[in-house]
């Protein structure tokens, strides 16, 4: 199969790797979709690896012992390698387990990890069916497009009659705003980049303010009557965000941190205590919540199409990093069999 690797600084490429076999409770899925994520960093430094990529979406072609998936099914791969039996893993929060399984030790290899491949290997209970009428690229969303965005509104709370503020508009940031309209909420953007703060007002943000501007707060507070927002979503790790959307919310707001990145001052008395802040640290959705995540791409078909800005053959993978560390994209996808 092909799978794709870091050659170097700003080079990448295809290489050949045995087809993966599946054993236990692993089946095998042909990858017909791979979303692009995070793997650009690996690019951009030239940390030269072929293990690349967390999110895809594919058909199920072999399994080796009855389970939840059968062969033919179309399916969304769920990220890592969890156990599958702790509490964590049995409540449905499976990413925070603690007692992941190693893939290495079972296969002898690490082959069949990569979700940039064309095969790869997962436990069956990680594959979740896409519903009849949704495509590969829509339900591909399902992981890093929507999940972590989707997992943070859905523990706020978020609905009609919130105000919610999401600061980063990368891929994740853009997938917030399809989440909040989704819920109806009002929803405002914090971004520098110009092309992604339009696409945003495409997908539904009222407005996008720039952190820039020294008056950016002041603007933010204007827009909700000088209250404040309900409800905030950070997206771009960046310290100076995390102070922003904390000083954007209103007394007895909710915020959630999703984009992952270095430490900011946080003040308990001021920020908490007095404040009335409800903080939360969110990397994805609940998998028993994955019905709802699906209620959202199938009602959102248009703002998806939007969304996904660029699709690539994945024989053209150097070009798809190069398109992603421009910045000028919303999420980019590839295609593994072209």
């Amino acid at each position: 199969m092909k799978v794709v690797a870091i050659l170097g600084e700003g080079k990448a490429g295809l290489i050949d790797r045995p087809d993966p076999t599946p054993k236990e409770d692993f089946a095998l899925v042909k990858v017909h979709l791979t979303p692009m994520c995070t793997e650009y960093k690996t690019f951009k430094s030239g940390n030269e690896t072929e293990k690349l990529g967390h999110e895809a979406a594919g058909e199920v072609v072999e399994v080796t012992q009855p389970g939840p998936v059968k062969v033919g099914d179309r399916v969304v791969v769920q990220p890592q390698y969890p156990c599958g039996r702790c509490s964590l893993c049995l409540a449905g929060d499976y990413i925070h387990c603690q007692n992941g399984r190693d893939f290495e030790k079972i296969f002898g290899s690490t082959t069949g990890t990569a979700t940039y491949a064309q095969y790869l290997l997962k436990p069956a209970w990680l594959l979740s069916n896409i519903p009849d009428g949704v495509s590969y690229e829509h339900a591909g969303m399902a992981v890093c497009g929507l999940g972590p965005t989707f997992g943070a509104m859905r523990q706020m709370r978020v609905d009609a009659l919130d105000t919610v503020l999401i600061t980063g508009l990368g891929p994740v940031g853009l997938g917030a705003v399809i989440n909040a309209r989704y819920f109806g909420a009002r929803t405002f953007g914090v971004e520098s980049n110009a092309y992604r703060a339009k696409l945003a007002k495409e997908l539904g943000a009222e407005e996008v303010f720039d952190p820039n501007d020294k008056n950016v707060l002041q603007h933010i507070l204007d827009a909700t009557g000088g209250v404040g927002v309900d409800k905030a979503v950070d997206c771009s790790g960046a310290s100076p965000a995390h102070r922003l959307m904390l000083d954007s919310l209103r007394r007895k707001g909710q915020a959630s941190f999703v984009g992952q990145g270095k430490d900011f001052p946080l003040s308990v008395s001021k920020d908490m205590i007095r404040k009335g802040l409800v903080l939360r640290g969110v990397w994805h959705y609940n998998i028993g919540e994955y019905p709802e995540i699906m209620k959202v791409i199938q009602n959102s078909p248009d703002q998806l199409d939007r969304f996904i800005t660029h699709r690539f053959p994945m024989s053209q993978v150097q070009n798809a990093f190069e398109s992603q560390v421009t910045g000028e994209t919303g999420k980019v996808v590839l295609d593994p069999w072209k």
